[in-house]
């Protein structure tokens, strides 16, 4: 092999939503952005929270004011549950909608694509989890975040919780959107806490998928991870400290969103398959429960250096911690990378061990039963992960 071929960039694919508006105001004159895409009997589906404080109300007024249909599907919770995807779907078919609005967090956004797949398909659930299982054709689908963290408006990956604790996800490129809808505005008065927990919710994206073992992991996702982490690690503090800064809203958004095609493309790993169990056991929020165990699983993998993530946390170093220039090497950049993300979690207040979310030492060996299930993202993962390496990383987070 020579030289050239031994440097040749590996086959990739990059799926990414196809149209991405970013607009300050933008819910205000939606049914402008929006044009034809999901024609006039359009189904929004949000969250209780954001129906009692009035945030979809101007969107929703602009829809109605160009002659559009509206229906509001309002009950997705955290962590969306079957039975609420199946009301969801029921009430799309039933209103005969000619497609779907997700505006909300990461559950909303979750529940609007699989109502719009589902619907527009009539594919049964139970065949379509998993990765390319779903078989389209899909209702038109537009979505719009109000939080700067899960990306979901850029990524083919929607999770719902069945039974009681047990994730299960679509992942297929019909969950991309026609159109994402950015408007930063939307995220400006979000609670300090949930600003934190979403804001570090995408770094690990950018983290997780700059350093993916993925085969797919490639150029332009890491290019993207470096420029999300940026925007993201200088950002967030003001954000969740001065939530009314305009500026450091937006970078956030666009950095969540940045993250979202980064990681849509080059899989996230051992970090969100710990934290599914969190979540789905416990009711941690998705944000928080990755930020619990993001510098264990760090540390884990940086332990072997055969597998070369510590040179990678290294090369992450100075985008989001600018101070972290090279100048002490490799091996300190990565030790430093992972003290300052186990740090900034506690600046911004957001809990920092297991046991502070009532998580007890007797409930991890169940929890790395359940984090083994995650093989589609533990096959991510620069350093294999046993069911004892998961035991060992929830202790040292406990």
């Amino acid at each position: 092999m020579n030289a050239t071929q031994a440097n040749a960039i590996p086959s990739f694919s990059f799926h990414t939503t196809p149209r991405i508006v970013f607009c300050e105001g933008a819910a205000r004159e939606l049914a402008h952005h929006l044009g034809t895409t999901v024609q006039d009997r359009l189904m929004i589906v949000t969250d209780p929270g954001i129906l009692r404080l009035g945030l979809a109300e101007p969107a929703i007024s602009s829809l109605k004011t160009a002659g559009a249909d509206v229906r509001i599907f309002g009950e997705v919770e955290a962590d969306p549950s079957l039975a609420t995807l199946e009301r969801a779907i029921a009430m799309a078919l039933d209103f005969r909608a000619t497609g779907v609005i997700g505006f909300g967090g990461g559950s909303s956004l979750d529940v609007a694509k699989l109502a719009a797949l589902f619907a527009g398909s009539g594919q049964a659930i139970d065949t379509a989890w998993g990765v390319n299982n779903a078989s389209g054709p899909r209702l038109p689908l537009a979505l719009i975040p109000t939080t700067a963290g899960t990306g979901s408006e850029v990524t083919p990956v929607a999770i719902i919780t069945v039974g009681e604790d047990e994730k299960r996800g679509v992942s297929s490129p019909l969950n991309l959107p026609d159109v994402a809808i950015l408007d930063p505005l939307l995220t400006t008065d979000l609670p300090p806490h949930i600003t934190a927990a979403t804001g570090i919710d995408a770094m690990v994206h950018a983290i997780e998928a700059y350093a993916s073992k993925n085969a797919n992991n490639n150029p332009i996702s890491r290019n993207l991870a470096v420029e999300a982490l940026r925007l993201l690690g200088r950002n967030i503090e003001e954000a969740v400290f001065n939530g009314g800064n305009l500026a450091a809203r937006s970078a956030m958004l666009i950095g969540s969103m940045l993250a979202g095609q980064a990681f849509a493309n080059s899989p996230v790993a051992a970090v969100h398959a710990l934290a599914y169990p969190i979540g789905g056991r416990f009711h941690v929020p998705h944000g928080l429960s990755n930020a619990l165990v993001l510098p264990h699983v760090l540390r884990f993998n940086a332990a072997d250096a055969e597998n070369g993530s510590f040179a990678q946390y290294a090369a992450l170093a100075p985008h989001a911690f600018p101070d972290l220039d090279g100048q002490g090497g490799a091996q300190a950049d990565c030790a430093g990378f992972i003290d300052r993300l186990a740090e900034l979690s506690v600046r911004l207040g957001l809990k920092s061990r297991l046991r502070d979310v009532g998580i007890t030492e007797a409930d991890l060996p169940a929890m790395a039963a359940d984090a083994m299930k995650q093989t589609r993202l533990l096959v991510n993962n620069p350093r294999d992960v046993m069911e004892a390496d998961a035991c060992a990383i929830y202790k040292a987070a406990w």
